[in-house]
């Protein structure tokens, strides 16, 4: 069974991967904009669909010329 399992970390080993800050992770989870689920007191992030998420609102970086 080779099936892609995401994997959850907590908010704050999120942070430690150094995508975002906890900080601004805490904000997104209060805003309902941080794919997860909570699992007693503690919102497990999941971590491919965030990074997807993160690459869908990235615009490309301007070019000076």
């Amino acid at each position: 069974m080779s099936e892609n399992i995401p994997k959850f970390l907590t908010i704050r080993e999120t942070a430690k991967t150094g995508i975002l800050s906890e900080h601004h992770l805490r904000i997104m989870e209060k805003q309902g904009r941080l794919p997860g689920v909570r699992v007693g007191n503690q919102f497990k992030v999941n971590l491919d669909l965030l990074v997807d998420q993160l690459n869908q609102e990235s615009t490309p970086a301007q070019r000076e010329e």
